[in-house]
């Protein structure tokens, strides 16, 4: 019996081997799924919770600034022509539109016909999630400048309030960005500077990393930050936390966070992914000061950001974004399309940001030290 087991053996025709050698299976048909594996999709959120303005005909937009003046007690006979020290300073910002930020692709007809899924869809989708994160970023990176600067009023014997560092537990751990206590006193702690600032409470925001906005929301039963009027599907997707301090909370991938965007998988120490599975670390802050091709804005380079910022709160005038041309897609046609046989598909984005006002931005940071100016 075990010799005839051995002739059916060898004897045996697979339909699916390849000219009667190698892979068995190999000759086998692959089926679609219908289902494409996309990119990772951040929310995009900075354009709406700050300053934006439209551009055209110019190169830059001019913000004034306007300090605090004071008031007199008027003396019988004397002509009133304005307090003697000059007040209210003013001074000016100006934001200038960075060069055409691009992202495309080129299709291949040939390719297009022969796949078995939808390319220009997804391809599209892919370039306005590139230029949507590039903006998002620029925007939080001015931000996290404005914190960390004085005001533009500079004139003699009046001072103004610049940008606010709040420090984000009592160690110099790392860990401490991802405590729902920590954070929830340096919530308090940023409103109030904000009220002494003179800041408005209208259009209060912050924006944290993922792992810290969830913190907050597992930590129910010390700081009751959850709405209860929230149930179901909607608070486990993360939107059910309240408020804190009147300060409305998104979360994002964009943010500088511990020296880069995002954050390793597992976040705190001692929750790192399995080895079989790489550590998906997010990438690093890349070099975006006035010396690079195509910025003309300063919004710093990665070691001067740092690895310590893990956290945004901020007024609407804390920063301003300027838009020559607003985020587009454009499709190649016509004699292009002939000539090479497929089409570009092309997003494109002109603009610009930078602090406004310093008083409305807070940087959360962890460690000893708060981070330096640039």
């Amino acid at each position: 019996m075990a010799h005839q087991s051995s002739d059916l053996t060898t004897s045996l025709t697979r339909q699916g081997q390849s000219n009667s050698t190698g892979d068995a299976r190999a000759l086998y048909l692959k089926l679609f799924s219908g289902e494409m594996f996309k990119g990772f999709q951040h929310e995009t959120i900075a354009r709406d919770l700050v300053m934006k303005r439209t551009l055209k005909n110019g190169k830059s937009l001019q913000f004034i600034y306007t300090g605090r003046t004071t008031a007199e007690f008027h003396t019988p006979g004397n002509s009133i022509l304005g307090n003697s020290d000059g007040a209210p300073p003013v001074a000016e910002k100006t934001i200038t539109v960075d060069d055409l930020l691009i992202s495309s692709a080129f299709v291949y007809e040939l390719d297009e016909t022969l796949a078995h899924y939808e390319l220009r869809g997804e391809i599209s989708k892919k370039i306005g999630y590139a230029l949507a994160e590039k903006y998002d970023r620029l925007i939080f990176r001015a931000i996290t400048r404005g914190a960390r600067a004085a005001s533009p009023i500079t004139k003699t014997n009046f001072v103004e309030p610049g940008g606010t560092q709040i420090r984000v537990g009592s160690t110099t751990n790392d860990s401490d960005a991802y405590v729902a206590g920590n954070l929830v006193t340096a919530f308090y702690d940023a409103a109030a500077a904000l009220d002494e600032k003179g800041v408005s409470s209208q259009g209060r925001c912050a924006v944290l990393n993922p792992r810290q906005y969830y913190a907050l929301i597992t930590d129910v039963a010390s700081n009751g930050l959850v709405n209860r009027d929230v149930q179901g599907t909607a608070l486990q997707g993360g939107r059910g936390v309240v408020e804190i301090a009147g300060i409305k909370i998104y979360k994002s991938m964009n943010i500088p966070f511990l020296g880069k965007y995002g954050t390793a998988f597992g976040g705190t120490t001692g929750k790192t992914a399995p080895s079989n599975l790489g550590s998906h670390v997010g990438p690093t802050l890349e070099n975006a000061n006035g010396s690079q091709t195509g910025i003309n804005n300063d919004y710093g380079q990665s070691a001067e950001v740092g690895a310590k910022s893990c956290g945004l709160i901020f007024q609407k005038e804390a920063a301003g974004a300027v838009e020559a041309i607003g985020p587009q897609v454009q499709v190649t046609s016509g004699d292009v399309s002939v000539v090479y046989q497929g089409d570009v598909i092309l997003g494109r984005l002109a603009m610009g940001a930078d602090y406004l006002n310093p008083a409305a931005a807070v940087e959360l940071y962890v460690g000893a030290t708060a981070p330096s100016a640039f």
